[in-house]
């Protein structure tokens, strides 16, 4: 018997209200430490870093619990900023210059592009129009299908608007009805792989672009695409999908899938292929000739950000483009650019009044950190990641964490790109949904309840902490980011 949509809803506000209740708790306390904060000048801080932390803190606040939108917790933060001078605006407003806010430019009119043509749709049609019935088979192709449009659409939250219809179509194809296990597990492999997968590929991912963006800005450290992804994607990339692929299969196997082995897609359901377009085939060529000079920076040195933005520019080119101005207007939206900028100068402000300083004088004397034990900096390093990302948006982590690299460095005994890929490792290890905006997106798209999500989280998260950070201590080693002789 189908369940009324009515009593869906009532479940998933239920759920929502219980997620906004630990939601009020914590906004309660992040804006009355604020309002705390604001009254220690002349004990422990200045009136400016007083008033700077008490500004950060109330922004790392509204982004990290959507009291407000993500664009106006930015707008407010510039704001105040400005009426009281926190900073010089030209350290304020200094994500709008990054290198990060072109490679999310770019990005986006990528993404836009792969949409409008169809691309991306056709891409995940020819997939699934092979799959067979068997929920394994089905949950790995899933996972695929996410990883290889990871390095053709580099935005999470436009893989999982498109693959959300797609995925839900397969489910429905393959018998799995509203609110079913079956259902929910293919929903969550498609949200968990479009975040977490992204992780591990530069441009990908907005933390990724943040962290870059942080880097260069404060410690004047670049990036390269390929020894990013050598770095990461073997186990954050690979092994974390089989990670998902193995939980998703667990927790959300159908109990009895019967004949369903056997059966493809077929009939009214079966996804119609046909002849690639012309605007396809440019688009096409243009991403094939991206993944190259991505693939080949450490060759050419042109600049992961450079490259995303000339072939966006590439795209808008009229009779040679696939976006016409129109399109631009309606699908290129301007709050993730907001967000990147406004994420780079919290990380300013961080670093310009002092503030930075003063919270790694504490975070060095609290982790106790020593330059004679790098292994324990390793996981400790990841470890405060990890735990800001419960209190911060993920792409706040490298905003907050960036531009005390240095001392973080100094205190561990790790090299400074070390120390920098450790919050990789921290940003890509997620326990509750909230803490990631794409994830709640797609839950919410496809109607999965907020409980069928928490327990994947954090299982996965679970099996993150105790068996693939060790992995990717050991692979580190191995590539020489680690000091040889800790582990073996």
């Amino acid at each position: 018997m189908n369940v009324p949509l009515f009593n869906k809803r009532q479940v998933w506000n239920s759920e929502m209200g219980a997620l906004l209740s630990i939601r009020g708790f914590i906004i309660t306390i992040i804006f009355v430490s604020s309002a705390l904060i604001t009254l220690l000048p002349g004990e422990y801080l200045t009136e400016n870093l007083a008033i700077a932390a008490a500004l950060v803190l109330a922004t790392v606040g509204m982004l990290a619990t959507g009291i407000v939108s993500e664009q106006l917790a930015i707008l407010i933060f510039f704001f105040f900023s400005m009426i009281f001078s926190i900073s010089p605006p030209e350290v304020v407003f200094s994500g709008f210059y990054s290198s990060a806010f072109w490679l999310v430019f770019g990005g986006l009119v990528i993404g836009a592009a792969v949409d409008r043509t169809g691309l991306g749709g056709r891409i995940a049609t020819s997939i699934i129009y092979c799959i067979k019935g068997n929920y394994s088979s089905v949950i790995a192709a899933v996972i695929f299908l996410n990883i290889l449009l990871i390095f053709l659409m580099p935005s999470t939250l436009s893989r999982v608007v498109l693959l959300i219809p797609i995925t839900l179509t397969l489910a429905k194809s393959l018998g799995y009805p509203v609110g079913s296990a079956p259902r929910n597990g293919i929903v969550m492999a498609t949200v968990l792989t479009a975040y977490l997968g992204s992780t591990s590929v530069l441009p990908a991912n907005v933390p990724n672009n943040v962290l870059m963006g942080a880097a260069e800005s404060f410690q004047g450290v670049q990036f390269q695409y390929f020894n990013y992804l050598v770095l990461h994607f073997p186990v954050l990339g690979f092994l974390k999908s089989f990670v998902i692929w193995f939980c998703v299969v667990w927790l959300f196997r159908p109990k009895e899938e019967g004949d369903e082995s056997d059966n493809r897609i077929e009939g009214k359901d079966a996804p119609i292929i046909t002849g690639f377009s012309s605007d396809e085939r440019r688009l096409s060529l243009f991403l094939i000739l991206a993944l190259v000079l991505w693939s080949t920076d450490k060759i050419h040195g042109i600049a992961p950000a450079w490259v995303s933005l000339g072939v966006g520019i590439v795209c808008l080119v009229p009779l040679l483009g696939v976006i016409s101005p129109e399109t631009f207007k309606e699908k290129v939206p301007i709050s993730p650019l907001l967000y990147v900028a406004g994420i780079i100068g919290v990380g300013a402000v961080v670093a310009d009044t002092g503030l930075g300083a003063f919270i790694s004088e504490r975070i060095v004397t609290a982790s106790n950190l020593s330059p004679d034990d790098p292994l324990r900096g390793f996981f400790v390093l990841s470890g405060i990641a990890m735990f800001l990302g419960f209190f911060s948006t993920m792409p706040g982590v490298p905003a907050i964490l960036v531009p005390i690299a240095s001392d973080l460095s100094v205190a561990s005994g790790l090299a400074l790109k070390t120390v920098l890929m450790t919050q990789v490792v921290g940003f890509s290890t997620v326990w509750l949904p909230y803490q990631v905006p794409p994830i709640i997106i797609g839950m919410q798209l496809a109607g999965v309840p907020m409980m069928a999500g928490i327990k994947i989280t954090a299982l996965i998260g679970l099996i993150s902490l105790i068996i693939l950070n060790p992995i990717v201590a050991v692979w580190w080693q191995l590539l020489g980011y680690l000091p040889d002789g800790l582990l073996f």
